[in-house]
């Protein structure tokens, strides 16, 4: 502790300082912005929403056969009026930033979380499908309980999957801070804009990057290191960013992409095709091809040569 406190016009003096700097702000500080989501209550919500998803695998709901159906009620009560409140201020918060005046943020947001929950059936139907991809390419993997308990590529592909149903809708901020919450705690960085199919599995995880526009097909498997990004931006005449548009790889159906595999840009990987480990892809791959290196140079065989 410092032993000497600062004087009253030292702290004054700081106290304007530190004011200063928040004039004209835009970003950074969120002052009078009483209409922005609460990243606290997104990610209570978050937890509920896994709760839903894998009933009472955190332990915090003793779920029975004969008590599902409350249990199912308890939480979607509490669902549906927390991320409401939380996705109008989402719309109240763009409807600043666009100065608009309609007034429709509770209708949207109404909209947004009906159809978000319309939804759950659905996406609880998907992620079956990625628990069992998980244990067919998992040798190591005993059971579909250590899976969803232990796993990062689940809470990852979960969140992502309750989060592109936000994006969707057009929601914004909170499908990114879903996003970047689980990008956290899994070290997997799934945009919520991405497509991604049916039984889908990441493999160990960790440095695992889908951007945006990153279209992958059904039954893909990834290691960990693979990174599905975009090349350099186009740029406007005052020299920002031109954003929108398709930008990431499309991974079709049954391809395999081993550690640290880099693919970037708008370039399509065919169907059934092995994009070996440590390989740099700016080139679209036809279907059924192996891409391995060897001594530095990328190599492309078919599959049964």
């Amino acid at each position: 502790m410092p032993k000497h406190k600062p004087t009253n016009q030292k702290l004054d003096n700081l106290v304007n300082e530190i004011i200063e700097t928040y004039q004209g702000d835009s970003g950074i500080n969120f002052i009078d912005a009483t209409n922005l989501p609460v990243k606290s209550r997104i990610l209570e919500v978050l937890e509920l929403l896994m709760e839903l998803l894998f009933p009472g695998y955190t332990g915090k709901r003793h779920v029975t056969k004969t008590n599902v159906r409350y249990v199912v009620i308890d939480i979607l009560c509490h669902i549906y009026t927390e991320l409401g409140e939380q996705i109008e201020r989402a719309y109240k918060y763009r409807c600043r930033l666009q100065s608009c005046e309609t007034g429709d943020c509770g209708r949207m947001a109404e909209q947004a979380t009906n159809y978000f929950l319309e939804r759950f059936p659905a996406v609880r139907e998907q992620l079956k499908g990625d628990v069992i991809a998980a244990f067919d390419g998992d040798p190591a993997a005993k059971s579909y309980e250590e899976i969803v308990i232990s796993y990062p590529c689940i809470i990852a592909i979960a969140t992502y999957r309750l989060a592109h149903e936000l994006y969707i809708k057009d929601v914004p901020l909170i499908p990114r801070i879903m996003s970047e919450y689980a990008h956290s705690v899994t070290g997997i960085d799934i945009h919520p804009g991405a497509k991604i199919g049916e039984n889908f599995f990441i493999d160990h995880g960790t440095g695992v990057v889908i951007g945006e526009t990153t279209v992958i097909g059904n039954n893909v498997k990834m290691y960990q290191g693979t990174t599905l990004g975009a090349l350099s931006f186009p740029k406007d005449e005052r020299g920002r960013i031109i954003k929108g548009g398709k930008r990431h790889p499309t991974i079709e159906d049954n391809v395999t992409i081993y550690a640290e595999a880099t693919i970037l840009g708008d370039v399509v990987i065919g169907k059934g095709s092995v994009i070996g480990g440590n390989v740099w892809i700016k080139e679209s791959v036809p279907a059924g091809v192996n891409v391995t290196m060897d001594s530095g140079e990328l190599v492309y065989t078919r599959k049964n040569e």
